[in-house]
Protein backbone atom coordinates (compact mmCIF):
# COMPACT_ATOMS: atom_id res chain seq x y z
CA UNK A 1 0.00 0.00 0.00
CA UNK A 2 1.12 3.43 -1.07
CA UNK A 3 -0.22 6.78 -0.02
CA UNK A 4 -0.19 10.70 -1.11
CA UNK A 5 -1.37 13.15 0.54
CA UNK A 6 -3.20 16.13 -1.23
CA UNK A 7 -4.32 18.96 1.35
CA UNK A 8 -7.29 17.33 3.17
CA UNK A 9 -7.72 14.46 0.61
CA UNK A 10 -5.44 10.99 0.36
CA UNK A 11 -5.13 8.44 -2.32
CA UNK A 12 -3.70 4.85 -1.13
CA UNK A 13 -2.89 2.26 -4.05
CA UNK A 14 -3.43 -1.26 -2.61
CA UNK A 15 -3.11 -4.30 -4.75
CA UNK A 16 -5.59 -6.61 -4.83
CA UNK A 17 -4.88 -10.25 -3.23
CA UNK A 18 -8.72 -11.46 -3.52
CA UNK A 19 -7.67 -12.51 -7.35
CA UNK A 20 -4.94 -13.60 -9.61
CA UNK A 21 -5.34 -10.40 -11.48
CA UNK A 22 -3.44 -8.52 -8.86
CA UNK A 23 -5.18 -5.13 -9.51
CA UNK A 24 -3.48 -1.86 -8.37
CA UNK A 25 -6.24 -0.11 -6.77
CA UNK A 26 -6.55 4.00 -5.91
CA UNK A 27 -8.64 5.13 -3.80
CA UNK A 28 -9.37 8.56 -2.73
CA UNK A 29 -10.03 9.15 0.73
CA UNK A 30 -11.73 12.62 2.51
CA UNK A 31 -10.78 14.21 5.69
CA UNK A 32 -12.61 11.95 7.57
CA UNK A 33 -11.32 8.53 5.48
CA UNK A 34 -14.87 8.47 4.10
CA UNK A 35 -14.29 6.76 0.75
CA UNK A 36 -15.07 9.32 -2.26
CA UNK A 37 -13.84 6.83 -5.19
CA UNK A 38 -12.41 3.58 -6.22
CA UNK A 39 -10.86 2.86 -9.15
CA UNK A 40 -8.40 0.36 -11.46
CA UNK A 41 -10.03 -2.88 -9.95
CA UNK A 42 -10.93 -4.81 -12.83
CA UNK A 43 -13.72 -6.56 -11.03
CA UNK A 44 -15.95 -5.96 -7.36
CA UNK A 45 -13.45 -7.96 -5.35
CA UNK A 46 -11.05 -5.30 -6.31
CA UNK A 47 -13.70 -3.11 -4.41
CA UNK A 48 -14.38 -5.20 -2.47
CA UNK A 49 -10.89 -6.13 -0.91
CA UNK A 50 -9.81 -2.81 -0.80
CA UNK A 51 -13.15 -1.44 1.30
CA UNK A 52 -12.33 -3.82 4.45
CA UNK A 53 -8.58 -2.92 3.96
CA UNK A 54 -10.04 0.72 4.55
CA UNK A 55 -12.50 -0.14 7.52
CA UNK A 56 -11.48 -3.74 8.62
CA UNK A 57 -8.20 -4.95 8.09
CA UNK A 58 -8.24 -8.63 8.54
CA UNK A 59 -5.25 -11.23 8.34
CA UNK A 60 -4.62 -14.77 9.07
CA UNK A 61 -1.55 -16.17 11.37
CA UNK A 62 0.35 -18.99 10.63
CA UNK A 63 2.55 -19.46 13.65
CA UNK A 64 3.62 -22.61 16.04
CA UNK A 65 2.96 -23.70 19.59
CA UNK A 66 5.25 -26.23 21.64
CA UNK A 67 4.41 -29.62 21.85
CA UNK A 68 5.06 -31.67 24.95
CA UNK A 69 5.85 -35.57 24.65
CA UNK A 70 5.59 -35.40 21.03
CA UNK A 71 7.91 -36.71 18.42
CA UNK A 72 8.58 -33.28 17.11
CA UNK A 73 9.05 -30.02 19.93
CA UNK A 74 6.73 -27.84 17.57
CA UNK A 75 3.33 -28.17 15.93
CA UNK A 76 1.78 -25.52 13.07
CA UNK A 77 -1.03 -24.00 14.10
CA UNK A 78 -3.17 -20.99 12.24
CA UNK A 79 -6.37 -18.67 12.72
CA UNK A 80 -8.72 -20.32 10.20
CA UNK A 81 -10.62 -17.05 10.17
CA UNK A 82 -8.96 -13.80 9.51
CA UNK A 83 -8.51 -11.78 12.94
CA UNK A 84 -8.13 -8.21 12.96
CA UNK A 85 -4.41 -6.96 11.42
CA UNK A 86 -4.13 -4.80 14.88
CA UNK A 87 -4.35 -7.91 17.21
CA UNK A 88 -1.65 -10.29 15.54
CA UNK A 89 1.15 -9.32 17.73
CA UNK A 90 -0.66 -9.81 20.77
CA UNK A 91 -2.50 -13.21 19.51
CA UNK A 92 1.29 -14.31 18.43
CA UNK A 93 2.77 -13.22 21.54
CA UNK A 94 0.47 -14.91 23.49
CA UNK A 95 1.30 -18.83 21.03
CA UNK A 96 4.13 -18.36 22.36
CA UNK A 97 3.04 -19.33 26.21
CA UNK A 98 1.31 -22.22 24.85
CA UNK A 99 2.24 -25.85 24.88
CA UNK A 100 -0.15 -28.68 24.05
CA UNK A 101 0.22 -32.18 24.68
CA UNK A 102 0.65 -35.09 22.19
CA UNK A 103 -0.43 -36.19 20.12
CA UNK A 104 -1.99 -33.64 18.50
CA UNK A 105 -3.91 -33.94 14.67
CA UNK A 106 -4.79 -31.34 11.77
CA UNK A 107 -7.86 -29.94 12.82
CA UNK A 108 -7.50 -29.92 16.91
CA UNK A 109 -8.50 -26.73 18.21
CA UNK A 110 -5.33 -25.35 20.04
CA UNK A 111 -6.94 -21.98 21.02
CA UNK A 112 -10.70 -21.25 21.46
CA UNK A 113 -12.29 -17.88 21.93
CA UNK A 114 -9.48 -15.83 22.38
CA UNK A 115 -9.94 -12.56 24.33
CA UNK A 116 -13.92 -13.91 23.91
CA UNK A 117 -13.38 -12.52 20.40
CA UNK A 118 -14.47 -15.86 18.77
CA UNK A 119 -11.03 -16.07 17.53
CA UNK A 120 -9.37 -20.07 17.80
CA UNK A 121 -5.84 -21.14 16.86
CA UNK A 122 -6.17 -24.75 15.22
CA UNK A 123 -3.17 -27.49 14.35
CA UNK A 124 -2.38 -27.51 10.48
CA UNK A 125 -0.31 -30.34 11.15
CA UNK A 126 0.50 -33.39 13.02
CA UNK A 127 2.90 -34.42 16.09
CA UNK A 128 2.70 -38.10 17.49
CA UNK A 129 3.52 -38.74 20.97
CA UNK A 130 7.02 -39.83 21.21
CA UNK A 131 7.31 -43.38 23.40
Amino acid sequence: MSEQKQGDYRTRTDICLRCPQGCEVQTMLGPDDEILNISGNKCKLGREYVEQEIRDPRRVLPTSVRVKNGTRPLVPVWTPEPMPKGMIMDLAAESRKIEVEAPVHVGDVVLDDWRGLGIRLVASGEVERAE
